[in-house]
């Protein structure tokens, strides 16, 4: 017997995309339906793909609702399945605790959710299919996978779990366990969520994260949706990623090292955003270009920055309507002075000088009250580009560029 069941996870159903209503409110309208158009991907996948169900493992929701259609979508999308005769197995993750989200949601007969208060099990007795799994009762939960039942055995096992799993890099403790927690159940899948990004952890057993249904932001960047799993003869063969992202983010770093001039820049960014947008297959684009290298028009970069932004923004509008540049930042610096520039005596001075600036702790306590001032007028998403890198470090290079006569 061959079938093939879909995992997905981390849907955040109406969870705002990060970062773009700061710099066009008409483009973010646009994106602001990628979450459902994604979640509408998944059921159709889910249908046309003959599947025998479908896994979600947490964080349907983004938290309590703004108003009740976010719900009713939910639901309606889920009953499109239930017509079709295909179950949905759902747990609960943090952000949809029942301690978060608590109005109860009218889901038909297939659509089965597990509960809070112990881990349970549903068969699927047509596939021999198991599936054990456990919901957050509220958004902090530590003693947890131990409560989940032991193997059936002859039968597919299927462990449904909203975990950090190791605590992954950048994703707070949720549920944490080890790859060999998981191992001493065994079962045969470990439909696992929380963590953003697709990864198959482990195989023989299958351990396995879909990543999220719809990137949020631009940490989130490539191509987003669930994974295929296919079965035969009672074991798992083959796991699959399906493309599902409603609207897609990229960040691309150019290169501007030996470019002659700032229109030279721009034809080099042109390529990099015609690229991108041909993998985008047509979703909505948002893109985050970095230009790093050494160059003579560092300065010009610096000071010319948003026109520049500005410029290729339109220059993006030219390969389709949905084509945003989310951001343009400079990392670029100045071509090193010729050591002949400055006598040994002379750079040792400044050096020296930079050295006990920067070291000294009252010019830390003043950075540092600058920092906290500045991030007090900026939003909460902006906090991170602040703080990127080593600002001390940055300051000297700057100021030693000035003091050696490279910036005017």
């Amino acid at each position: 017997m061959r079938f093939s069941f879909i995992h997905a996870a981390d849907l955040h159903i109406d969870s705002p995309l990060i970062g773009l209503k700061l710099k066009n409110p008409a483009v973010a309208e646009r994106f602001a339906h990628a979450g459902r158009r994604a979640v509408d991907a998944l059921i159709v996948e889910t249908i046309a793909s003959k599947a025998a169900f479908l896994i979600i493992a947490g964080d349907v929701f983004d938290g309590s609702w703004k108003d009740v259609t976010t719900g009713h979508f939910f639901v309606n999308a889920v009953s499109r399945l239930h017509r079709e005769g295909i179950p949905t197995f759902i747990v609960k993750g943090n952000h949809d605790a029942e301690s978060v989200v608590s109005r109860d949601l009218p889901y038909p007969g297939l659509v089965k959710v597990f509960p809070s208060n112990r881990a349970d099990s549903f068969v699927l007795d047509a596939h021999r299919v198991v599936l054990h799994g456990r919901s957050f009762p509220n958004r902090q939960i530590d003693e947890f996978v131990a409560t989940y039942p032991a193997r059936r055995d002859g039968w597919l096992n299927i462990g449904v779990l909203h975990t950090s799993l190791d605590g992954r890099p950048g994703h707070v403790g949720y549920a944490p366990c080890s790859e060999d927690d998981l191992k001493r159940f065994g079962y045969d899948y470990w439909a696992l969520g929380h963590v953003h990004a697709a990864e198959i952890v482990h195989r023989d057993p299958w351990i396995v994260f879909p990543g999220n249904l719809q990137g949020r932001n631009i940490r989130e960047t490539g191509a987003k949706g669930a994974m295929r799993v296919t079965v035969e003869d009672g074991k798992i063969v083959e796991v699959t990623p399906v493309t599902l992202d409603g609207a897609r983010w990229a960040h691309f770093t150019v290169d501007v090292a030996n470019v002659g001039s700032e229109n030279d820049i721009v034809a080099r960014i042109s390529a990099a955003i015609a690229l991108m947008h041909g993998q985008a297959d047509g979703r909505p684009l948002a893109i985050r270009l970095t230009l790093t290298g050494s160059t003579p028009l560092h300065n010009q970069l610096v000071a010319r920055r948003e026109m520049i932004e500005d410029d290729i923004r339109a220059l993006a509008l030219q390969f389709g309507e949905d084509c945003w540049i989310e951001r343009l930042k400079v990392k670029t610096q100045l071509p090193p002075r010729p050591v002949a520039s400055l006598s040994p005596a002379e750079s040792l001075e400044i050096d020296q000088l930079l050295e006990v600036v920067v070291k000294d702790p009252d010019f830390a306590s003043m950075l540092a009250e600058l920092v906290e001032t500045v991030k007090a007028k900026l939003p909460r998403e902006l906090h991170e580009e602040l703080l990127e890198g080593d600002l001390h470090q940055a300051l000297a290079d700057e100021a030693r560029a000035f003091l050696s006569g490279d910036i005017s």
